[in-house]
Protein backbone atom coordinates (compact mmCIF):
# COMPACT_ATOMS: atom_id res chain seq x y z
CA UNK A 1 0.00 0.00 0.00
CA UNK A 2 2.49 2.72 0.93
CA UNK A 3 4.79 1.73 -2.10
CA UNK A 4 1.89 2.47 -4.46
CA UNK A 5 1.09 5.70 -2.80
CA UNK A 6 4.79 6.39 -3.12
CA UNK A 7 4.73 5.74 -7.24
CA UNK A 8 1.15 7.48 -7.48
CA UNK A 9 2.26 10.47 -5.86
CA UNK A 10 5.79 10.01 -7.64
CA UNK A 11 3.99 10.40 -10.84
CA UNK A 12 1.58 13.01 -9.95
CA UNK A 13 4.71 15.66 -9.03
CA UNK A 14 6.44 14.63 -12.29
CA UNK A 15 2.99 16.02 -14.15
CA UNK A 16 2.94 18.73 -12.18
CA UNK A 17 6.68 19.36 -12.54
CA UNK A 18 5.91 19.31 -16.80
CA UNK A 19 2.79 21.12 -16.52
CA UNK A 20 5.10 24.25 -14.51
CA UNK A 21 8.00 24.09 -16.80
CA UNK A 22 5.08 23.94 -20.20
CA UNK A 23 3.36 27.07 -18.83
CA UNK A 24 6.16 28.90 -18.25
CA UNK A 25 7.70 28.40 -21.06
CA UNK A 26 4.65 29.60 -22.99
CA UNK A 27 4.44 32.55 -21.06
CA UNK A 28 7.33 33.97 -21.87
CA UNK A 29 8.01 33.08 -25.45
CA UNK A 30 6.30 34.63 -28.60
CA UNK A 31 5.36 31.41 -30.71
CA UNK A 32 1.41 31.01 -29.59
CA UNK A 33 0.60 31.83 -33.11
CA UNK A 34 2.19 32.24 -36.23
CA UNK A 35 1.97 33.08 -40.07
CA UNK A 36 2.85 35.21 -43.05
CA UNK A 37 1.54 38.86 -43.61
CA UNK A 38 1.86 40.55 -46.69
CA UNK A 39 3.37 43.92 -46.97
CA UNK A 40 4.37 45.67 -50.17
CA UNK A 41 7.88 45.25 -51.74
CA UNK A 42 10.10 48.03 -51.07
CA UNK A 43 12.06 49.81 -54.12
CA UNK A 44 14.85 48.88 -55.52
CA UNK A 45 18.51 50.40 -54.63
CA UNK A 46 22.18 50.13 -54.52
CA UNK A 47 21.88 47.71 -51.01
CA UNK A 48 18.27 45.54 -52.63
CA UNK A 49 18.19 44.52 -55.87
CA UNK A 50 15.94 41.05 -55.00
CA UNK A 51 12.52 41.17 -53.34
CA UNK A 52 11.91 44.89 -54.76
CA UNK A 53 9.92 47.03 -56.97
CA UNK A 54 12.38 47.90 -60.01
CA UNK A 55 10.70 51.13 -61.73
CA UNK A 56 13.80 51.30 -64.43
CA UNK A 57 15.21 54.55 -65.44
CA UNK A 58 17.63 56.12 -63.02
CA UNK A 59 17.20 54.94 -59.67
CA UNK A 60 18.99 57.74 -58.15
CA UNK A 61 17.19 60.16 -60.02
CA UNK A 62 14.19 58.80 -58.93
CA UNK A 63 15.05 58.22 -55.71
CA UNK A 64 15.94 61.69 -54.89
CA UNK A 65 13.04 63.77 -57.16
CA UNK A 66 9.61 63.06 -54.77
CA UNK A 67 7.76 64.18 -57.54
CA UNK A 68 8.57 61.11 -60.28
CA UNK A 69 6.01 59.35 -61.12
CA UNK A 70 6.76 55.38 -61.03
CA UNK A 71 5.59 52.73 -62.55
CA UNK A 72 5.66 49.48 -62.31
CA UNK A 73 4.74 46.51 -64.31
CA UNK A 74 4.22 44.12 -61.71
CA UNK A 75 0.65 43.21 -60.71
CA UNK A 76 -1.28 40.99 -58.00
CA UNK A 77 0.82 39.45 -55.41
CA UNK A 78 3.99 39.90 -57.26
CA UNK A 79 3.79 43.67 -56.04
CA UNK A 80 3.67 42.43 -51.91
CA UNK A 81 6.16 40.65 -49.62
CA UNK A 82 5.02 37.93 -47.58
CA UNK A 83 6.90 38.21 -44.47
CA UNK A 84 6.97 35.77 -41.21
CA UNK A 85 5.58 36.64 -37.90
CA UNK A 86 5.24 35.03 -34.78
CA UNK A 87 3.25 36.24 -31.59
CA UNK A 88 3.19 35.88 -27.68
CA UNK A 89 1.34 37.18 -24.99
CA UNK A 90 3.47 40.10 -24.50
CA UNK A 91 5.31 40.48 -28.11
CA UNK A 92 4.91 40.35 -31.68
CA UNK A 93 7.91 40.07 -34.00
CA UNK A 94 7.92 39.95 -37.22
CA UNK A 95 10.75 39.61 -40.25
CA UNK A 96 12.72 42.81 -40.81
CA UNK A 97 12.19 43.15 -44.84
CA UNK A 98 14.77 45.71 -44.70
CA UNK A 99 17.30 44.52 -42.63
CA UNK A 100 18.71 41.61 -41.14
CA UNK A 101 16.64 39.91 -37.89
CA UNK A 102 12.98 40.90 -36.86
CA UNK A 103 11.88 43.76 -35.17
CA UNK A 104 9.61 43.11 -32.41
CA UNK A 105 6.56 45.38 -30.97
CA UNK A 106 3.94 44.89 -27.69
CA UNK A 107 1.13 42.86 -28.68
CA UNK A 108 -0.55 45.06 -25.56
CA UNK A 109 -0.76 47.96 -28.04
CA UNK A 110 -1.45 46.33 -31.17
CA UNK A 111 -4.54 44.79 -29.84
CA UNK A 112 -7.87 46.56 -30.11
CA UNK A 113 -8.59 49.44 -27.09
CA UNK A 114 -12.10 46.81 -26.48
CA UNK A 115 -9.53 44.02 -26.42
CA UNK A 116 -6.69 45.30 -23.95
CA UNK A 117 -8.87 44.52 -20.81
CA UNK A 118 -9.35 40.87 -21.66
CA UNK A 119 -6.30 40.53 -22.79
CA UNK A 120 -4.76 41.51 -19.06
CA UNK A 121 -7.25 39.61 -17.74
CA UNK A 122 -5.86 36.59 -19.71
CA UNK A 123 -2.34 38.04 -18.38
CA UNK A 124 -3.57 37.80 -14.62
CA UNK A 125 -4.99 34.29 -15.23
CA UNK A 126 -1.51 33.09 -16.59
CA UNK A 127 0.36 34.22 -13.85
CA UNK A 128 -2.35 32.60 -11.13
CA UNK A 129 -2.14 29.61 -13.36
CA UNK A 130 1.54 29.59 -12.53
CA UNK A 131 1.71 30.35 -8.78
CA UNK A 132 -0.93 27.86 -8.53
CA UNK A 133 1.16 25.41 -10.09
CA UNK A 134 3.95 26.44 -7.46
CA UNK A 135 1.82 25.83 -4.71
CA UNK A 136 0.43 22.31 -6.21
CA UNK A 137 3.96 21.11 -6.61
CA UNK A 138 5.41 22.44 -3.14
CA UNK A 139 2.13 20.37 -1.63
CA UNK A 140 2.95 17.16 -3.32
CA UNK A 141 6.83 17.42 -2.73
CA UNK A 142 5.56 17.77 0.85
CA UNK A 143 2.95 14.90 1.07
CA UNK A 144 6.10 12.87 -1.10
CA UNK A 145 9.42 13.51 1.15
CA UNK A 146 8.45 15.27 4.33
CA UNK A 147 4.65 13.77 5.11
CA UNK A 148 5.42 12.43 8.93
CA UNK A 149 2.08 10.13 8.64
CA UNK A 150 -0.64 8.66 6.55
CA UNK A 151 -3.22 11.27 7.71
CA UNK A 152 -0.90 14.47 7.21
CA UNK A 153 -0.25 13.07 3.90
CA UNK A 154 -3.98 12.83 2.83
CA UNK A 155 -4.51 16.24 4.35
CA UNK A 156 -1.98 17.66 1.96
CA UNK A 157 -2.94 15.43 -0.93
CA UNK A 158 -6.12 17.02 -0.59
CA UNK A 159 -5.27 20.53 -0.51
CA UNK A 160 -2.96 19.68 -3.37
CA UNK A 161 -5.71 18.34 -5.86
CA UNK A 162 -7.79 21.47 -4.96
CA UNK A 163 -5.19 24.33 -6.04
CA UNK A 164 -4.34 21.70 -9.16
CA UNK A 165 -7.82 21.52 -10.35
CA UNK A 166 -7.98 25.34 -9.55
CA UNK A 167 -5.00 26.31 -11.51
CA UNK A 168 -5.89 23.78 -14.22
CA UNK A 169 -9.22 26.19 -14.37
CA UNK A 170 -7.65 29.25 -14.38
CA UNK A 171 -5.22 28.00 -17.60
CA UNK A 172 -8.19 26.79 -19.56
CA UNK A 173 -10.08 30.42 -18.95
CA UNK A 174 -6.85 32.00 -19.94
CA UNK A 175 -5.71 30.47 -23.34
CA UNK A 176 -9.24 30.52 -24.59
CA UNK A 177 -8.80 34.37 -23.59
CA UNK A 178 -6.13 35.11 -25.30
CA UNK A 179 -7.52 33.43 -28.37
CA UNK A 180 -10.12 35.32 -28.62
CA UNK A 181 -8.00 39.06 -28.57
CA UNK A 182 -5.75 37.49 -31.35
CA UNK A 183 -8.66 36.45 -33.12
CA UNK A 184 -10.07 40.09 -32.67
CA UNK A 185 -7.09 41.87 -33.04
CA UNK A 186 -6.46 39.77 -36.66
CA UNK A 187 -9.65 41.42 -37.69
CA UNK A 188 -9.31 45.27 -36.02
CA UNK A 189 -5.64 45.26 -35.42
CA UNK A 190 -3.31 48.32 -37.22
CA UNK A 191 -3.06 47.34 -41.16
CA UNK A 192 0.15 47.13 -41.25
CA UNK A 193 0.08 43.83 -38.68
CA UNK A 194 -2.43 41.89 -39.61
CA UNK A 195 -2.14 38.27 -40.73
CA UNK A 196 -2.64 37.07 -44.36
CA UNK A 197 -2.55 33.62 -43.18
CA UNK A 198 -1.65 32.34 -39.62
CA UNK A 199 -1.76 29.10 -37.24
CA UNK A 200 -1.34 28.74 -33.81
CA UNK A 201 2.62 28.24 -32.75
CA UNK A 202 4.40 25.76 -30.64
CA UNK A 203 4.27 27.74 -27.56
CA UNK A 204 0.44 27.17 -28.05
CA UNK A 205 0.72 23.87 -28.02
CA UNK A 206 2.87 23.82 -25.11
CA UNK A 207 0.35 25.70 -23.35
CA UNK A 208 -2.30 23.37 -23.25
CA UNK A 209 -0.06 20.60 -22.63
CA UNK A 210 0.77 22.09 -20.33
CA UNK A 211 -3.28 22.34 -18.81
CA UNK A 212 -2.98 18.45 -19.67
CA UNK A 213 -0.72 17.62 -17.42
CA UNK A 214 -2.44 19.34 -14.95
CA UNK A 215 -5.59 18.11 -14.83
CA UNK A 216 -4.10 14.83 -15.52
CA UNK A 217 -1.90 15.56 -12.51
CA UNK A 218 -5.04 16.59 -10.23
CA UNK A 219 -6.51 13.63 -11.46
CA UNK A 220 -3.86 11.32 -10.16
CA UNK A 221 -3.89 13.04 -6.77
CA UNK A 222 -7.27 12.60 -6.27
CA UNK A 223 -6.98 8.84 -7.50
CA UNK A 224 -4.22 8.50 -4.85
CA UNK A 225 -5.99 10.11 -2.16
CA UNK A 226 -9.50 8.22 -2.77
CA UNK A 227 -7.96 4.77 -3.08
CA UNK A 228 -5.90 5.55 0.39
CA UNK A 229 -8.87 6.31 2.08
CA UNK A 230 -11.36 3.73 0.49
CA UNK A 231 -7.67 0.58 1.91
CA UNK A 232 -8.29 2.45 5.15
CA UNK A 233 -12.17 2.12 5.29
CA UNK A 234 -11.83 -1.46 4.05
CA UNK A 235 -8.90 -2.45 6.46
CA UNK A 236 -11.43 -0.51 9.44
CA UNK A 237 -14.33 -3.21 8.18
CA UNK A 238 -12.14 -5.91 8.18
CA UNK A 239 -10.93 -4.88 11.60
CA UNK A 240 -14.34 -4.26 13.06
CA UNK A 241 -15.01 -7.36 11.47
CA UNK A 242 -12.16 -9.53 13.34
CA UNK A 243 -13.32 -7.60 16.65
CA UNK A 244 -16.87 -8.69 16.30
CA UNK A 245 -16.15 -12.14 15.37
CA UNK A 246 -13.91 -12.26 18.24
CA UNK A 247 -16.49 -10.30 20.84
CA UNK A 248 -18.95 -13.30 19.90
CA UNK A 249 -16.22 -16.10 20.60
CA UNK A 250 -15.33 -14.45 23.89
CA UNK A 251 -18.71 -13.68 24.82
CA UNK A 252 -19.51 -17.27 24.02
CA UNK A 253 -16.83 -18.86 26.02
CA UNK A 254 -18.08 -16.60 28.57
CA UNK A 255 -21.56 -17.93 28.45
CA UNK A 256 -20.17 -21.52 28.61
CA UNK A 257 -17.88 -20.82 31.39
CA UNK A 258 -20.56 -19.35 33.73
CA UNK A 259 -23.15 -22.12 32.76
CA UNK A 260 -20.47 -24.86 33.37
CA UNK A 261 -19.79 -22.80 36.92
CA UNK A 262 -23.43 -22.66 37.41
CA UNK A 263 -23.88 -26.86 37.07
CA UNK A 264 -20.97 -27.44 39.14
CA UNK A 265 -22.47 -24.92 41.94
CA UNK A 266 -25.71 -26.95 41.39
CA UNK A 267 -24.23 -30.04 41.71
CA UNK A 268 -22.71 -28.69 44.83
CA UNK A 269 -25.39 -27.61 46.05
CA UNK A 270 -27.35 -31.08 45.58
CA UNK A 271 -24.05 -32.69 47.45
CA UNK A 272 -24.17 -30.38 50.56
CA UNK A 273 -28.29 -31.30 50.15
CA UNK A 274 -27.69 -34.92 50.40
CA UNK A 275 -25.02 -34.44 53.53
CA UNK A 276 -27.14 -32.81 54.81
CA UNK A 277 -30.26 -35.24 54.74
CA UNK A 278 -28.04 -37.99 56.05
CA UNK A 279 -26.13 -35.90 59.15
CA UNK A 280 -30.15 -34.96 60.11
CA UNK A 281 -32.04 -38.04 59.43
CA UNK A 282 -32.47 -40.13 63.19
CA UNK A 283 -31.01 -43.51 63.71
Amino acid sequence: MKTNRRCRALLAVSLNLMALLFSTTAFITTHWCEGTQRVPKPSCGKERKTNCLNYGGNETANETNQNVVHYSWETGDDRFLFRYFHTGIWYSCEENINAAGEKCRSFIDLAPASEKGVLWLSVVSEVLYIMLLVVGFSLMCLELFHSSSVIDGLKLNAFAAVFTVLSGLLGMVAHMMYTQVFQVTVSLGPEDWRPHSWDYGWSFCLAWGSFTCCMAASVTTLNSYTKTVIEFRHKRKIFEQGFREEQNFLDQEAIKYFRERTEEERAEAGDLRLQCLHSCSPN
